[in-house]
């Protein structure tokens, strides 16, 4: 079975039914799982997390399973304090888990795919703000 992470880019998550789902768990009753998602508020967001060096740490971890962020590290030829500061952000934003392994953190991804999707307007590309440009 495939795990896919659903990224919204510059849409708020759609909540209209999150009261009733609440209420149907209050009260015991089973409730259909909803597919894991992650909003992110703008373009220039979703370019700085996906920057090609994140995606390379999640490629490594996805494939090498390490068992530090010393070893991923290693895995991508970069300098650990680096590597950690990515890795806090990616685990910030929930792209992966870290899980307590012995003094370490052990970096995890729990999905296989990504699937995107949103409404990004234009943007004022030389100020790099992310206010809509006038059409």
């Amino acid at each position: 079975m495939t795990r896919t992470l659903h990224i919204t880019i510059g849409t708020r998550p759609d909540r209209t039914d999150l009261d009733d789902r609440l209420g149907a768990l209050d009260a015991g009753e089973d409730v259909d799982s909803q597919p894991s998602r992650l909003s992110i508020e703008s373009l220039a967001t979703f370019g700085r997390i996906f920057r090609p060096t994140n995606l390379t740490l999640l490629e490594a971890i996805v494939e090498h399973e390490p068992e530090s962020i010393r070893e991923l590290a290693r895995l991508v030829d970069r300098h650990p304090p680096e590597v950690t500061e990515n890795v806090h952000e990616l685990a910030d934003y929930g792209l992966l888990e870290l899980e307590d392994n012995g003094r370490a953190k052990r970096p995890v991804v729990w999905y296989d795919e990504f699937e995107f999707s949103g409404d990004v307007g234009l943007r004022c590309l030389e100020s790099g703000s992310d206010v809509e440009a006038a059409p």
